[in-house]
């Protein structure tokens, strides 16, 4: 019988873990060019809209703000300044990715960032059991209850695509 790779956990997998979180992990084959939601989702073989990307933004009174939204959509940053309490948010710029959130683009989950940032998940999560986010790693997923992520984000669901 064939031994099953040890899968190297990630930050957001022990912190759900600590939490008694019931997760599935999924390990894939990644490269630069498709590292997006929707690359991620057909390499899984799961419906697109399960799959959700995380962006991080940053408001005017707030600085940074996660939003999670299913891969197949757009980010509304009008709708998410106002959810956040804000006047105005942009997206935040690449290169401060890393120093802001402990992520590189690709491997950027809402889980186990360097601070808890508010966070907000798109209300598409409301109609499924489960999603599918980053782990925290590129080529690497994590698949759990909009629920848990709530749980260890202190997040809220709110309308947030366009």
């Amino acid at each position: 019988m064939a031994k099953k790779k040890k899968i190297q956990k990630t930050n957001a997998m022990r912190i759900v873990e600590q939490h008694k979180i019931i997760y599935k992990e999924y390990e894939f084959e990644w490269s630069e060019d498709h590292l997006s939601a929707g690359s991620v989702a057909e390499k899984l073989g799961i419906e697109d809209g399960k799959t959700f990307k995380t962006l991080v933004t940053v408001g005017n009174k707030t600085g940074p703000v996660v939003a999670v939204i299913p891969g197949n959509k757009e980010l509304d940053l009008k709708k998410l300044a106002i959810a956040s309490g804000n006047k105005k948010v942009d997206m935040l710029h690449l290169k401060d990715l890393e120093e802001t959130t402990g992520y590189i683009r690709g491997g950027c989950s809402p889980i186990g960032m360097k601070k808890l940032f508010p966070t907000y998940i798109g209300e598409e999560a409301n109609i499924f059991d489960t999603i599918i986010i980053s782990a925290g790693k590129r080529g690497m997923q994590i698949e759990l209850s909009p629920l848990s992520i709530l749980q260890v984000t202190n997040g809220s669901i709110v309308d947030l695509t366009m």
